[in-house]
């Protein structure tokens, strides 16, 4: 807190013990009012501008340090200036005192608040700013809400001061009006009671809720009317009864789960899949790559024995069983999301392709022959993304492949493509790239940007680099893509030219992976005939994921914003319930914490903000860095000598331990950012994490060094200045 704050919460404070000290409480009493209500009437006849010029200074003093008296000064504003004039002082008088409050709260408080309760305030902030005025008007007509309190609230929000000084003009004037009627027949009122009478205080309550609940008829009434402006050419085709209760388009982690669910509370529910159940994650995206890449790092390890002791060897690479074992993976964890296991939970599961011919209604063209019609209340689309592909020329003159079509290429192939051309520096790329590199492939690494994972922070992306390199993947940054030229010396041959600071350079390969990205599906299945907006590059949803129709959810990679299979899984606890249970209770989907990783070696794990994202959105963050080269776990794991490089980098509000964002690099850093992604889920801040006990010897020992260096970076120096005297003290 800054000298000019200190001062003002000091003159705060002396006012307020002056106010007591002097006994000015025990003037504004209703007594007290009536034993000078005869003087003051006199002095007011004498001088009606400068008594008029005083009562308001006054009144507005009152009322902006939240003294308690309110109601007799209003009481007063009637007895002496009569229902006319009293009101119309009263009323400017209080609202001025109160914006006063409201800007004494926001000097004072609101950036601390602010930073303490980012998240939370960040939520009051844009509901306010979506119905700021209607809440502070619906607040200011209920009197029996101290107005002191809705002051100093105000103040810490966000609302701009205008808004806040009209609706409470505005907002005040009808109960301004009941007091200052009352003062003006003083005689008659003996306690306060008489004012404001349980019935009356009713009223006000009534009158207070009535915007809010007028607010509520009118959403519900827009609902309706749009409700039906949206389904009006379809209301011919609205079934008077439905097949299910839920039909699920797409089988992947989106899909299941959205099925389980709905199962799970004894819906009747369809799930549509026109391809392998499980979707991307299971057959050609998660599973496989991952089995692939322990090949890979077994195969590294081997390549570097020497540093456990042991005799290095160049590993012999049998292509053909490292495919199997991948298939063989992907075969052990196919039952966990089998046709056979979703039946049995109570989901009928229809194999075939969806397609949606009116809001209700489902048509599925069946794998095995004919066709099926199912109507059903709510849909919810899962079905998931696609490779992009460059318009790139000469592409379709070589075999290229996806990270959809890889896998069936590599089951053909007897040894590991002994040139790869990898197109795309993000997470799928870099991961195969290294995958192939420790394989044996000569891998070539392209990507247009300056350089790698580009969402990262730079050091992360060097450090990726780097581990690449040491790998033997040569990484083309800042080389734009031209074309591709078809070769002859092998079916997938061909060479990828490139153009970087205006010269042309030559790629050779015999494979080319095309990793530049995935989008939504959003073609194929009706939408187009339904009128469903895409909002570039997904479908546009609310935050209740529901698209135009309110009974056609999406979730997953069609929804956005992030493509990960445990985001369509969160999302699809949503959409299940939103669209079993929307009449009663609706949920938005919450994406406040979610993690991502990057399985490249080092792995790089990541939940909230890193530092370009902080900085892109102009958010002060502090930062705490503990390199992992001195975890004991990781020494044991590396090796003597080996430096591992790894890091866990945390960014926290200024001053706080609470936590905006972590970043892990190194062995193992998506199981290690598990307590980082509870601690911001449920608001714990580092220094929880530093007073939980953690397994030694472990990976994850180096969350609670981090928290570590962060306290160390806060320590109460005055604090220890005074414990290193008292313990001088006690030597003697």
């Amino acid at each position: 807190m800054n000298t000019r704050k200190i001062l003002l919460l000091a003159a705060l404070l002396l006012c307020a013990m002056l106010f007591f000290a002097l006994d000015l409480h025990h003037a504004l009493s209703l007594d007290a009012l009536r034993r000078s209500q005869t003087r003051l009437t006199a002095l007011y006849a004498q001088s009606p501008l400068t008594v008029a010029l005083a009562y308001f200074a006054l009144y507005v003093v009152a009322t902006a340090l939240s003294f308690p008296g309110a109601t007799i000064l209003t009481l007063a504003g009637g007895a002496v200036f009569g229902l006319g004039w009293g009101l119309l002082i009263v009323s400017f008088a209080s609202t001025l005192g109160a914006t006063l409050a409201f800007w004494v709260a926001r000097y004072l408080l609101r950036d601390w608040v602010q930073a303490r309760f980012a998240g939370r305030m960040g939520e009051i902030n844009r509901g306010l700013a979506q119905d700021g005025a209607l809440y502070l008007f619906s607040l200011r007509l209920i009197p029996v809400v101290p107005f002191f309190l809705i002051n100093l609230a105000m103040g810490l929000t966000t609302m701009r001061t205008w808004t806040y000084y009209w609706v409470s003009q505005l907002g005040m004037l009808a109960g301004t009006a009941v007091y200052v009627n009352a003062g003006t027949q003083l005689g008659r009122i003996h306690t306060l009671g008489d004012v404001a009478s349980t019935g009356l205080l009713g009223a006000f309550v009534l009158l207070g809720l009535f915007p809010l609940l007028a607010r509520w008829v009118l959403d519900a009434v827009r609902d309706a009317v749009r409700r039906r402006q949206v389904y009006a050419r379809w209301r011919a085709q609205r079934p008077k009864a439905f097949d299910r209760n839920l039909v699920v388009i797409g089988a992947g982690a989106g899909g299941l789960v959205t099925s389980y669910i709905a199962a799970a509370v004894q819906a009747q529910v369809t799930l549509v899949e026109a391809h392998a159940m499980g979707g991307d994650c299971l057959n050609t995206g998660c599973v496989p790559s991952k089995a692939l890449i322990q090949s890979a790092r077994v195969a590294h390890q081997m390549r570097h024995a020497e540093r456990y002791g042991l005799h290095g060897a160049e590993p012999q690479v049998n292509f053909r069983a490292v495919v199997q074992r991948v298939q063989a993976v992907i075969g052990h964890i196919a039952p966990h999301d089998s046709v056979e296991r979703y039946t049995a939970l109570g989901v009928e599961v229809l194999q075939g392709h969806a397609t949606l011919v009116n809001p209700w209604t489902v048509e599925v063209a069946l794998n095995d022959g004919g066709t099926q019609r199912l109507t059903s209340r709510s849909i919810v689309i899962a079905a998931g993304a696609k490779p992009v592909l460059p318009p790139l020329p000469g592409l379709d003159a070589v075999a290229y492949v996806t990270s959809d079509t890889l896998w069936d290429h590599l089951a053909q192939l007897d040894q590991v493509p002994p040139r790869l051309a990898v197109l795309g520096g993000g997470p799928i790329g870099c991961e195969l790239a290294q995958c192939f590199a420790r394989l044996g492939s000569a891998v070539t690494l392209v990507e247009a940007a300056p350089r790698l994972l580009l969402r990262e922070d730079d050091d992360v992306s060097e450090r990726v680099s780097l581990a690449l390199q040491s790998d033997g993947v040569q990484v083309l940054t800042a080389h734009r893509a031209l074309r591709v030229e078809a070769g002859a010396t092998f079916p997938a041959a061909g060479t990828l030219v490139l153009e970087h600071n205006g010269t042309e350079q030559r790629v050779a390969f015999d494979l080319l992976l095309v990793a530049v990205g995935r989008t939504a599906r959003l073609s194929g299945y009706g939408l187009e005939a339904l009128g469903i907006p895409i909002d570039t590059p997904t479908l546009q949803t609310n935050d209740y994921l529901q698209t135009l129709y309110p009974n056609i959810y999406a979730v997953g990679d069609v929804a956005g914003p992030f493509q990960f299979t445990h985001t369509a899984a969160h999302q699809a606890w949503y959409a299940a319930v939103n669209a079993l249970f929307g009449d009663v209770k609706r949920f938005k989907a919450d994406y406040r914490v979610i993690p991502q990783a990057t399985f490249v070696d080092p792995e790089v794990a990541r939940v909230g903000l890193n530092e370009h994202e902080a900085q892109a959105q102009g958010v002060a963050y502090e930062l705490t860095r503990y390199a992992t080269d001195d975890l004991d776990r990781q020494i044991c794991d590396a090796g003597a000598g080996n430096p591992t490089h790894g890091w866990v980098k945390v960014l926290t509000v200024p001053g706080q331990d609470r936590i905006l964002g972590v970043t892990i690099v190194g062995t193992h850093a998506a199981e290690r950012l598990a307590e980082y992604v509870l601690a911001m889920r449920h608001g714990l801040g580092l220094k929880k994490i530093l007073g939980t006990v953690h397994t030694y010897p472990t990976l994850a020992e180096a969350n609670k060094y981090a928290a570590g260096e962060w306290t160390r970076a806060h320590q109460p120096r005055t604090l220890l200045a005074w414990a290193r005297r008292f313990h001088d003290w006690r030597r003697g």
